[in-house]
């Protein structure tokens, strides 16, 4: 079969591959027939390539149709469609059992002391086969993947793989009363999906970004808008005049470790790309620091008493924390990968009864998978409209 796979710093390459076969009586093989670009991919296309073997099969969001089933799998039928959860879960741990898949004790990396088992993110995840492939092996078939009514078109139900549970689940830890001002950072699509729940919910959304078009979208869908490249004032000092001077009941902070307004992180992570695996790998586990721009605006735009919850994804061991701004402000931290089959019943309402939330036209790019390395590099130059792209093998 045909897949996406990492062979080194911004090289990506689609390539034959072994198919995936039953490996466990519980696995089931699904043909692709969706498969998300996400932020989180772009971490591996350059920052954290220390942790990447080339041949990485890449992607985490996929749907398709299940071919194959073991021999204990019961609830699935070759025929079926199904999406896929980012986060490989059993579904029937101790933590599994208390909604937190992203930390399942049966796929655990204890090796690395990371979380679950991520599909196609490095052996710091498991180094599982991702889903930018024509095939892929799901495990915990009667628990972990989603069956979903043959009908609607794919991007009616793939942003259930990670989109849709991450955002929400960024709400959920936000813990706004209704009505809140909710202040997004980040107009990519995690924060482009998060500021359409916050609206659907009652909540006041104000989006930041430094990309007009990324801007335009989210204006067009109701959100208030702040361009974080005008300097005439601070994000903290503008929201605040937009809120009283109070700030933000809450923000939900979508960027993560690649944020711009941190050169000297920034520098740091180019070095450190510079070097050696061996080298490289243990100073980002152990000393490694991100690019907190984003991170270090929410804790000042939000007001007193409020939560700032983290979706962007970071990894360095030594970040600087502003801890007296912190305190003093009696700020409540969420973070942590989705949790997403805790979600599932949440959220499967918003893609079957109607389309509130514009998911079928969410994707501004339908493509083949032979054009994934041209995709990665427009994507992580943030190239004019592109902003979600969906692979159809």
């Amino acid at each position: 079969m045909k897949a996406v796979t990492w062979q080194g710093k911004r090289d990506m390459r689609v390539e034959e591959v072994p198919d995936p076969r039953i490996e466990a009586p519980d696995d089931v093989i699904i043909k692709v027939t969706s498969t998300g670009l996400c932020g989180s991919d772009l971490h591996l296309y350059e920052v954290l390539g220390a942790f990447m073997t080339p041949g990485d099969i890449v992607g985490h969001e996929p749907m398709g149709i299940v071919e194959e089933v073991g021999p204990e799998v019961r609830t699935l039928k070759p025929g079926d469609r199904v999406v896929v959860p980012f986060n490989v879960s059993c579904g029937d741990c101790w933590t599994c059992n208390r909604g937190m898949h992203s930390q399942c004790e049966t796929t655990q990396n204890r090796d690395q002391g990371t979380g679950a088992t991520l599909f196609g993110y490095s052996k710091l995840y498991g180094q599982m086969p991702g889903g930018q492939a024509e095939c892929l092996r799901v495990p915990f078939g009667d628990r972990l993947p989603m069956k979903v009514p043959a009908g609607p078109p794919d991007d009616r139900f793939l942003y259930l793989s990670d989109v849709m549970p991450t955002a929400w689940q960024g709400l959920q830890y936000a813990n706004a009363d209704p009505g809140s001002t909710i202040l997004i950072l980040g107009a990519g699509p995690i924060g482009d999906m998060a500021a359409r729940m916050a609206m659907h919910e009652g909540h006041r959304a104000i989006v930041v970004d430094r990309l007009p078009d990324r801007l335009s979208r989210v204006a067009a869908r109701g959100a208030e808008t702040i361009d974080f490249s005008d300097k005439s004032a601070t994000v903290g000092e503008k929201v605040r005049d937009l809120t009283d001077g109070r700030g933000a009941d809450a923000v939900i902070e979508a960027v993560g470790l690649e944020a711009h307004g941190s050169p000297i992180a920034e520098g740091m992570h180019k070095f450190i790309g510079l070097l050696p695996d061996a080298i490289a790998e243990p100073m980002m586990k152990k000393a490694g620091i991100d690019r907190m721009a984003a991170l270090y605006t929410g804790i000042d735009a939000v007001r007193r008493g409020g939560t700032v919850s983290i979706l962007g994804v970071y990894g360095g061991a030594m970040d600087p924390m502003p801890l007296m701004q912190m305190f003093d402000k009696q700020i409540a931290l969420r973070m942590g990968q989705a949790n997403v089959r805790s979600w599932t019943e949440d959220l499967m309402p918003l893609v079957t009864d109607g389309d509130p939330l514009g998911v079928d036209d969410f994707a501004t790019h339908h493509l083949p998978l032979e054009q994934a390395p041209e995709a990665y590099a427009e994507f992580q130059e943030k190239a004019d409209g592109v902003i979600k792209v969906v692979f159809q093998p």
